[in-house]
């Protein structure tokens, strides 16, 4: 089975970190006896090349100076920073659209899967059309906000998930807000784990005062105002709140903890994957607080919840977007309602005072994981649909 894989960003190189998650999940296609290809946008005049054997055709759409619409940053975030880059949207789609017509007609795909459909269904449906291929749609949230921010993009949705043979999703949430727009069946097809082992180790040996780990960017939906307004309900010689990453909100951020829980809350900045790896180690649960943010945006599934957990860490986390796909409250981890510093706080001090408790849910974790998060497991899932619509044909 041939598939051709669109996506609007795809590793550059081979230690680009950019969406790891598309990049294991075409290597696990690839192991389960898929030829996969992929088309992808150009970044600075970036040739097509191959990377972990798989061949990636690169779209050029403006000139390379130009070409920076994705890649280090999600598109719809740099347009609303800098609106002239919309225009830059125009080239990019007609650019993808014709290289996919040309790709398909050359390599006679049997199945291209469109990630982001909005507006890479666009791109795919020339040559789904003209060489009756069937068409996948993988929505991960993102492209839903959109709507809420421009109107017009609803009905393109309605039409573009009404042409797919096939739709996944990345969480229940995001199917839960492709069905309000049309009623499809949509398939839950969430990202595997990060990391090569199922397994789940026992909670961390407390040192000294009991380290609570958040990790990622310092934007809105993340919710970290709250973490900080909990830290400050704690007990200063007991626990202490360690926040990696850095975003447009970490000066402010910095401010508040400063005010009011000066001497538990550290801010580490970014650091290199060694230093990551050693926080994890050394912390004993890790949280995730995040919010239904002023723009209606929040999170899609909470990947990161699945590597805290197999790092040893029991997770509490806020019961918004996809979280709950991951955390099922009291049976792998902690979920507490958004917005609310008292809930995250007795969160933590349950898990401190119980170190049986915090077993428990890593236990629960493990089964979890092991059951719905394993690539090999998701893949296969992938395949079979594959094979369902394109014996339908």
């Amino acid at each position: 089975m041939k598939v051709l894989v669109i996506g609007s960003v795809y590793p550059r190189f081979e230690k680009d970190n950019e969406v790891p998650w598309l990049r294991k999940s075409v290597a696990t296609l690839r192991e389960l006896g898929v030829e996969v290809e992929v088309l992808a946008p150009s970044y600075k005049g970036l040739a097509s090349h191959t990377i972990d054997g798989v061949t990636v055709h690169r779209f050029r759409y403006a000139p390379k100076n130009l070409e920076i619409l994705t890649h280090d940053e999600g598109a719809p975030t740099k347009m609303a920073k800098h609106p002239s880059m919309q225009l830059l949207a125009i080239p990019y789609c007609i650019s993808g659209f014709f290289k996919c017509i040309w790709l398909a007609h050359k390599k006679k795909f049997d199945i291209i899967h469109a990630h982001w459909p909005f507006p890479h269904a666009l791109i795919a449906l020339g040559a789904c059309k003209l060489f009756h291929i069937p068409l996948v749609l993988n929505f991960h949230g993102a492209e839903l906000l959109l709507i809420r921010k421009k109107k017009w993009i609803r009905p393109i949705m309605k039409f573009i998930i009404g042409q797919a043979q096939a739709i996944f999703a990345n969480s229940h949430f995001t199917a839960q807000k492709i069905s309000a727009l049309r009623k499809r069946e949509i398939l839950w097809s969430p990202y595997g784990s990060p990391l090569a082992s199922g397994k789940v180790p026992p909670p961390h040996l407390r040192n000294g005062k009991y380290h609570i780990l958040f990790v990622g960017r310092h934007i809105e939906r993340k919710g970290i105002e709250y973490l900080i307004r909990a830290a400050a309900l704690l007990d200063l010689k007991k626990f202490e709140v360690r926040i990696v990453g850095k975003g447009d909100l970490t000066d402010s951020l910095k401010e508040l903890a400063k005010k009011i829980a000066p001497e538990n809350v550290l801010f580490t900045g970014s650091i290199s994957p060694e230093e990551l790896n050693q926080e994890y180690l050394s912390a004993n649960c890790f949280v995730l607080p995040a919010i239904v943010d002023s723009k209606g945006d929040t999170e899609g599934l909470g990947v990161v919840l699945i590597e805290a957990m197999q790092s040893g860490l029991p997770v509490v986390a806020s019961d918004v977007g996809g979280i709950s796909d991951v955390v099922v409250n009291g049976e792998t981890g902690i979920l507490v309602p958004e917005k609310n510093p008292e809930a995250l706080a007795e969160a933590f001090q349950k898990l401190e005072s119980n170190p049986a408790y915090e077993a428990e849910l890593l236990r629960g974790a493990e089964k979890r994981i092991a059951e719905y998060f394993e690539w090999k497991k998701i893949a296969e899932n992938q395949i079979r649909k594959y094979e369902e619509i394109r014996n339908k044909k």
